[in-house]
This record gives C-alpha cells, structure tokens and sequence, in this order.
C-alpha cells in the first residue's frame, strides 16, 4: 500500500492575513513536528503569507512544501479557494470583489483551479449560504474540488459539504483553516504521489487520483467564543466585505484591462 503525503490545505498566516496570529515560519514548524509534508497558503486575499517564504524561508526550508494558494473572497459566492500554476501571476486574485461565474472563468483560462472553502458554513461566507448557489446551484459543476472537511465547521455544516461533493463528483479536502498555533494541522489531505509544485497539485486534481482526508474538530474558534453575538459578526463581515469590493473596484478594474489584453 503507497504511503500518503499529507498537507493542509487551508492556512493562514500573519503575514498575509489581517487576522492571522501565526507566522509562517512557525506555521511550517508546527506541521513539520505532526509529520505533515506541506501546506497551501491560502490567506484572504492576498499572497504575502507566500511572498514572504518564498523571500525569506525557501532557500533553507528542506523535506517540506509551501504551495501558493488563496482564499478569494467573492461579491456574491463567499469564500473561494483558488490554486493557480507557479508561473502564473495574477494581480486581480488580490482584489476582492469578483461575482463567482467571473472568477470561475478566470481561473480556469490560466490553467488553475478551485473550490468552495467551507460551502456549508456561515452565511454570506459560505457557498451555500449565498445567492449565486440559491438562484443556480449547478455552478457547483464548474468547480474543480470542494472543502469537505474544515476543522473550524460544524460536524454537521462537514457532512453536508461531503454530501454535495458526492453529488457533483468532486475531490474533497480537508483544510484547518488555522488562525492561531493550537488550530494548526488539525485537519488534511492525503495524496498517494508527491506533490512538489502548484502545478503538479493541478495535474493531480484534474486526473481526478486519490485524495483522502479528514482530522479534528477545533473548539477555540471566535464563534465558540461569542456564542449567539457571532451572527452579529457574520453580518458585519457582509459589510465589510462589500464596502472593500467597492473600494478595490478601480483596481480591480485596472487588472481586469490587464489580463483582457
């Protein structure tokens, strides 16, 4: 029987995320020290988690891989995870504010791929909780994976992830979607061959091989904290969220006019 390699495939970093309390150098310890072979930086919106290991930590980091990875919050579709090749740079990724069709096309144009992070979780964050799946939930065909398990979800808001993922047929990963050092590496995907590049991680999703996943339930997360007050915070992240579309929309704009040419 092959040997797995493990990752996790939902990470954030302080570097790269506004609510990021982990490093990625201590992030890397960590899943080192619980045998895992890499992780996907996927911080919201923005790749500096990434920049700043690959500026600073990857010419002395050995035996472990960091994939470049993000989580793209959309205008209409919540949280999505998006995978694109190394050779790829996309400015546009790091600005907000995309309907999720758009985003889908994009992606798939530059050969990447992606997937709803936690579909069955909070509303205005989670795919469906929000109105691009309401008014048509066959996008979900358009997608390339999806987060079957995430340790910060519910037991419940998981298996009805899993159950949509055996419904449209796609790979299912587990990601910790960690914000703090006691979250990190409680949950991961399984690969049978190794996964050494961002590319090699498409090929490998795209040939529809082996995946396996699954771990822990985390129990510190801000919603077990604040109890019945966190749907006060759900909304004020759906404000938040479109007041920063809005105010990235020229940017977003310029980099839409840069990749049409």
């Amino acid at each position: 029987m092959k040997s797995s390699i493990k990752f996790d495939m939902h990470c954030h970093t302080k570097e790269g995320s506004l609510d990021g309390k982990v490093s990625i150098e201590e992030y890397i310890k960590l899943l080192q020290s619980q045998g895992f072979s890499g992780m996907l930086v996927t911080d919201h919106d923005s790749y500096n988690g990434f920049r700043y290991y690959r500026d600073n930590l990857k010419e002395t980091l050995q035996n472990f891989v960091v994939l470049k990875g993000i989580e793209y919050d959309t205008v209409d579709a919540g949280h999505i995870l998006v995978i694109l090749p190394e050779e790829v740079r996309l400015p546009l990724m790091e600005c907000r504010g995309l309907p999720v069709k758009l985003l889908i096309d994009i992606v798939h144009k530059y050969g990447g791929i992606l997937g709803p992070a936690h579909p069955c979780g909070e509303r205005h964050l989670s795919f469906t909780r929000t109105r691009a799946y309401k008014r048509n939930p066959d996008i979900m065909k358009r997608f390339d994976f999806l987060e079957a398990f995430n340790a910060c979800e519910t037991a419940d808001s998981n298996m009805a992830a899993r159950r949509i993922a055996f419904e449209y047929k796609l790979p299912m990963f587990g990601g910790s979607d960690s914000h703090s050092a006691n979250c990190v590496g409680t949950a991961y995907t399984a690969f049978q061959e190794p996964i050494t590049t961002e590319s090699e991680l498409i090929h490998y999703i795209k040939e529809k091989k082996t995946v396996d996943y699954g771990g822990t339930y985390y129990q510190g997360t801000v919603k077990d904290k604040i109890g019945v007050f966190n749907h006060i915070l759900v909304e004020g992240f759906w404000f938040y969220n479109r007041f920063a579309s809005i105010y990235r929309g020229h940017k977003r704009r310029a980099a839409l006019e840069l990749i049409k040419h």
